[in-house]
């Protein structure tokens, strides 16, 4: 039986260590958002300081979860953000419509996030 290869020739890594291998590639991608991107800098400080405000303000388990896992969500959309950004980069620095479309409808995205965490934190702040 021959082991799955990728297209590198390599072995096709499997179970725990496949895990461990896409966590290191992970860590790398946060690394890279976190050099590369002043966007991400801010709202990873705002997370940080967002999630213990909303872990100590939320009055069950529920809010907790709302209030942080919303703000976090900012976070989720901006990574997918920068991998777009980064793809249409990486094609060539000439203008498109179509790149340009793409990108500025990441960053629409971002803001709607951002949107979102207003009316949650609002709604169960105020509500």
């Amino acid at each position: 039986m021959n082991p799955q290869k990728t297209r590198q020739g390599r072995p096709k890594l499997l179970g725990m260590a496949h895990f461990f291998r896409a966590f290191s590639w992970s860590i790398k991608g946060f690394k890279s958002a976190f050099k590369g991107e002043a966007a991400f800098r801010h709202e990873l400080f705002l997370v940080a300081v967002l999630a213990p405000i909303g872990c100590w303000l939320g009055d069950s388990n529920v809010e907790r979860a709302l209030l942080v896992g919303s703000a976090i969500t900012i976070l989720i959309v901006e990574l997918i953000n920068t991998a777009i950004e980064s793809a249409i980069d990486r094609v060539g620095p000439e203008y498109h419509v179509l790149s340009g479309r793409a990108k500025d409808v990441g960053s629409a995205s971002v803001f709607l996030t951002i949107c979102l965490v207003v009316v949650v934190w609002g709604l169960i702040l105020l509500g």
